[in-house]
């Protein structure tokens, strides 16, 4: 889970096709402080979980409107 949260915060499509080594290097940080910084303020697991959860489905949501954003851009240059 880890694995595909830091791909998608890094700026990976889920739909394929683009991505960068350096994003997903920024989102392993991002998802590495987010994690040290819940264990050091005292989130329980199940609650860590969850705001990982919310913070993946966030950057996915974000990704689709950005896919949607070109595809319409492209259909106007068309």
């Amino acid at each position: 889970m880890n694995a595909i949260a830091a791909a998608v915060l890094g700026g990976t499509s889920l739909a394929g096709g683009r991505g960068t080594i350096g994003g997903a290097i920024i989102g392993a940080f991002v998802i590495g402080i987010l994690n040290d910084g819940m264990v050091m303020i005292g989130v329980s697991s199940f609650w860590q979980i969850v705001i990982k959860g919310v913070v993946i489905v966030v950057a996915v949501i974000f990704d689709q409107l950005q896919g949607d954003g070109r595809r319409r851009a492209a259909k106007k240059g068309a």
